[in-house]
């Protein structure tokens, strides 16, 4: 609250560490956005540190307005098993069409 009674442009909370010392970052994510609006702040909520790709989800579902995150993260989100066996399937049977 301090930083965003400052005017801070963006507070940027880096869940992962976060994580990695027990503490839940996206619980804190979720208590910036929901004071934040609250009272009003225009500061924005950054997530840094971001690890998985559940980070990703979890932080859009929580309100952040940005993340930070490696590419690897980001990538994963166009990968799903289903997604990839059904699309190898679809292709098996659309090369037996030929």
């Amino acid at each position: 609250m301090l930083a965003a009674k400052a005017g801070a442009t963006y507070v940027s909370p880096f869940i992962g560490r976060l994580d990695d010392i027990s503490f839940d970052g996206l619980e804190l994510i979720e208590q910036l956005v929901h004071i934040y609006g609250v009272y009003g702040y225009e500061t924005q909520v950054l997530a840094a540190s971001i690890r998985h790709t559940m980070h990703i989800v979890k932080c859009a579902e929580a309100g952040a307005d940005v993340a930070t995150c490696p590419l690897q993260p980001i990538l994963d989100l166009l990968k799903h098993p289903l997604t990839d066996s059904g699309l190898a399937k679809f292709l098996s049977d659309a090369s037996k069409t030929k």
